[in-house]
């Protein structure tokens, strides 16, 4: 009897599965594997928040895939030495997998397929977590792009609407000795993590929930509500999308069904393809530059006089800033694993722009505690933020936070929700609480300084020094190249 493996990674669900339908057309028993191999895939092993989600995404998939009478095999790595040990065990005839496009990653498989040749077990290796496949996508000199809109427009030329591959009815069983999802130790042992199971709830079948509600619910308002982080105007898929529960593919056939069937907006659906094609982004340029998810990937700013303020990052980091917004989005990302899209902008131009903290510190910080981290998205962003991507312009784009609160939360709703403290103060002081008088504050039971603090930094001298900055590393580049 011919024996497949699949072996899972980023790509957790039985639907559009392009590694697992191959498999089953080829044989007639495939083994489903995942390997618990974390250490291959340092420095950027899976942070808290993504331990948690795995183990529930895990217990998901693992549920499935007994309902179709089979088992996922869970094994502890290194993943070449444990592939090698299930092949023997099985005498599997083929290791069938999805790739993933981070630098680790692509190292460790090169290996794992030069080693299953040697040992005459063939290999198959597909694409199941992007649109298209990285180096797929090259400008006219044969290059990769560095402007969003030329690679999007490129992608789009390439076509984006592939039928999605349907879930396998039946599997067969195996008696491989397996692991449980519990050994692998994914959940804190303190209970931090309360808020995460209030608000989220992991595997393809709740994805799928997810998409039809952006379909039904989200995707119509989309174009403006999406800027609002006091309303759901968001679609909540990328940690979905993250570990692959959901595929970008059934993503955009939900969307384009949609438009097709219902009174949905062409520019609706646009909008939200571009936020797909903005990750499709995102993984390419990590692909043609492995380096970005730790050095400047623009070159001019390596040398950026970035500052050693670990007061001020502890005071980031734990949303006591004395900038409402900052504060808010960033108890909103330790409470829930996540934060809304814009407010992500503002503090990441808050911490690398005003505080001159390098970009790699908070990109760490959002690792550790999203629960849709994944390299490629959040190196690019915070690269771009940073105004140390590709395209140099972002440098000049700092968000005042201010600003942007009373824009996008005039009335202080979302600032309400995750500062209680200063839930009594009136609209026209809640954005910014320093300014109010002090029957104001007493009114409001707020002692500023002890109950709320005072701002941590001045946003227009810091502006200038930022802005500053840039200059000198300018004038710099241009005097060494006349």
């Amino acid at each position: 009897m011919k024996t497949n493996i699949v072996w899972l990674q980023r790509d957790l669900r039985l639907a559009d599965n392009p590694a697992l339908h191959e498999a089953l057309q080829q044989a007639e028993q495939t083994i489903i594997v995942y390997i618990h191999a974390p250490q291959e895939l340092a420095p950027w092993q899976p942070g808290a928040a993504s331990r948690w989600w795995l183990h529930h995404s895990l217990e998901a998939l693992q549920q499935a895939i007994t309902s179709l009478g089979a088992k996922l095999i869970i094994r502890q790595g290194p993943s070449l030495h444990t592939l090698l040990g299930l092949c023997s065990e099985s005498k599997a005839d083929a290791v069938y997998w999805n790739q993933c496009y981070t630098p680790q990653a692509i190292r460790r498989d090169q290996a794992i397929r030069e080693a299953l040749t040697s040992c005459g077990v063939s290999h198959h290796c597909y694409n199941g977590s992007l649109l298209h496949t990285p180096g797929s996508i090259l400008n006219k000199e044969g290059k990769p792009y560095r402007v969003f809109a030329a690679f999007w427009n490129a992608a789009q030329g390439l076509g984006l609407g592939q039928t999605p591959l349907a879930a396998p009815q039946r599997l067969a069983d195996n008696d491989l000795h397996f692991e449980s999802v519990a050994s692998l130790r994914l959940l804190p042992k303190i209970q931090w993590d309360n808020g995460l199971r209030q608000h989220w709830r992991p595997g393809a079948v709740n994805a799928h929930k997810q998409l039809y509600r952006l379909c039904d619910e989200i995707l119509n308002p989309y174009p403006e509500a999406r800027d609002y982080p006091a309303i759901e105007g968001t679609s909540r898929l990328s940690p979905y999308l993250a570990f692959g529960e959901l595929s970008p593919g059934q993503v955009v056939a939900a969307l384009l069904d949609t438009f097709m069937n219902c009174a949905i907006h062409g520019n609706a659906c646009d909008s939200f393809m571009r936020q797909l094609g903005w990750r499709e982004f995102a993984h390419h340029t990590l692909y043609h530059f492995p380096e970005a998810s730790d050095q400047a990937l623009n070159s001019r700013f390596a040398q950026l006089p970035w500052q050693n303020n670990p007061s001020l990052l502890k005071a980031w980091q734990q949303g006591r800033t004395g900038y409402p917004i900052i504060d808010a989005g960033m108890r909103e990302l330790w409470h829930t694993g996540w934060m809304h899209n814009r407010v992500r902008m503002i503090v990441a131009s808050f911490i690398t722009k005003n505080g001159m903290i390098p970009w790699l510190l908070g990109a760490r910080w959002f690792w550790d505690t999203l629960v849709d981290a994944d390299l490629a998205s959040n190196s690019f962003n915070w690269q771009w933020v940073a105004g140390t991507g590709l395209d140099a312009a972002p440098y000049f784009r700092i968000f005042n936070p201010i600003r942007q609160s009373q824009k996008f939360d005039k009335q202080g709703c979302y600032l309400r929700r995750w500062l209680p403290e200063l839930a009594a103060l009136p609209d026209e002081y809640i954005h910014t609480p320093w300014q109010a008088p002090a029957n104001i504050l007493n009114a409001s039971n707020i002692r500023l300084g002890i109950d709320y603090p005072r701002p941590s930094l001045d946003l227009a001298m810091t502006r200038r020094n930022a802005l500053a900055s840039f200059d000198a590393i300018k004038s710099k580049l241009n005097k060494h190249s006349s």
